[in-house]
């Protein structure tokens, strides 16, 4: 099976068909980002590159099988300018078209953003099939919905996996990613374009990756991680001292001052927002087999009963951290390999991910590309050539 595959980015296409054990004589690949290129040489180095896509003719190609791409969606985009096919990068769907009239594939596949339903329908004509939309939440922990335009039979939605944020997070990432109080105070607000912080423990998905998220735009998602406090405690006459931190219980933004004693001043610039929640000091056997009161959080934020032991109700706070997602997160949130972008900048790993696929979304429309009908392609492959090993006309 030969594979084109237009504006391939990260060869998103080509990690679906490697999940799936679909296998490919050639597969080709017009884009001229040369990070994603760079990305795609790392982890398929038998990838052959055309580079600009209205360079690419048919008959410089091996008989295509498959044409797949997800054609510049800026000026379709409801986020966008909406300019549609105005924008000359929209307008590069027309290449799509012209080169599913020469190579003539039996299985063709375009993804692209909603759009207003009058643009949809210009795509519709011009393919001659009605899209399918598909949000990739069904099958990540990110919320993506988008349109699929394809001749591959018997595409259904997928079942939910039931992926949810926490599912994807890396942690202790706070110092790497942690969004500055004059970002944060950007992103919640802007007037034009807000974005959302998402809270692991209060939403089981995140917003749609961008593209532009190294950028740390107003309209972007990002998280609002709660950071835990350790069960262990030193007290103090004051104050009860956690080791947040990891600084060995020297960190004054580690302390809970007792009720009874008067609070700590409020630092400017601080990143964190003290949440109040309820705990007991219970008797614990620690490691050495000793008895030794530690501090048991609860969960919902309710109050222990009433007793007359002091220590059965007493306040923490719990320190909520604002960032940005990581590299890593983000291929996950688009079910690509950990690392597979490594190599290249951050701000091109974000780039190149949130130009890209939800590989497990393709996927699961390539899988009825069975190896059946490989066999079916590899027979008239070989009815159309003849002993001399060229193909017949």
């Amino acid at each position: 099976m030969n594979v084109l595959s237009l504006f391939d980015g990260m060869s998103c296409g080509q990690i679906a068909l490697n999940r799936l054990g679909i296998k490919y004589d050639n597969y080709y690949a017009a884009e001229i980002d040369k990070y994603a290129i760079e990305v795609t040489k790392k982890n398929y180095p038998n990838t052959i590159h055309l580079g600009d896509v209205t360079k690419v003719k048919a008959t410089d190609l091996e008989p295509i099988d498959l044409l797949m791409g997800g054609s510049p969606c800026q000026g379709f985009s409801f986020a966008g300018k909406q300019l549609n096919f105005d924008d000359p990068r929209s307008a590069l769907f027309f290449e799509f078209v012209r080169l599913l009239k020469e190579c003539k594939p039996q299985y063709f596949l375009l993804e692209n953003v909603r759009m207003k339903k009058i643009y949809q329908d210009v795509i519709t004509e011009h393919l001659g099939v009605e899209p399918i939309m598909i949000n990739s939440s069904l099958l990540s922990a990110q919320n993506r919905l988008r349109l699929y335009w394809t001749n591959i039979p018997n595409i259904t939605i997928p079942e939910d996996k039931g992926l949810v944020l926490k599912d994807i997070l890396e942690y202790n990432q706070t110092s790497v990613s942690e969004l500055s109080e004059a970002k944060k105070d950007r992103v919640l607000n802007s007037q034009r374009g807000k974005g959302f912080f998402y809270n692991p423990d209060q939403h089981d998905k995140i917003g749609t990756l961008v593209a532009g998220y190294h950028k740390e735009p107003t309209d972007a998602s990002y998280l609002e991680i709660p950071i835990k406090n350790p069960e262990r405690v030193r007290e103090t006459p004051n104050y009860w001292q956690m080791d947040v931190s990891g600084k060995g219980y020297a960190s004054q933004q580690d302390r809970i001052r007792k009720l009874d004693k008067p609070s700590n001043s409020l630092a400017a610039g601080s990143a964190s927002i003290p949440k109040i929640m309820c705990g007991a000091f219970r008797g614990r056997y620690n490691e050495e087999g000793k008895t030794e009161q530690q501090l048991e959080i609860r969960k919902d934020e309710k109050t222990n009963s009433i007793t007359t032991v002091q220590k059965d109700n007493v306040l923490t706070k719990d320190k909520m951290y604002y960032r940005k997602l990581t590299p890593i997160e983000c291929e996950r949130l688009q079910t690509v390999p950990d690392n597979y972008t490594q190599g290249v900048p951050n701000t091109q790993r974000y780039k190149m991910l949130g130009n890209g696929w939800t590989v497990d979304v393709i996927a699961h429309i390539l899988k009825n590309i069975n190896e059946e009908n490989n066999n079916t392609l590899q027979t008239q492959r070989t009815a159309t050539t003849d002993s001399s090993g060229y193909e017949t006309i």
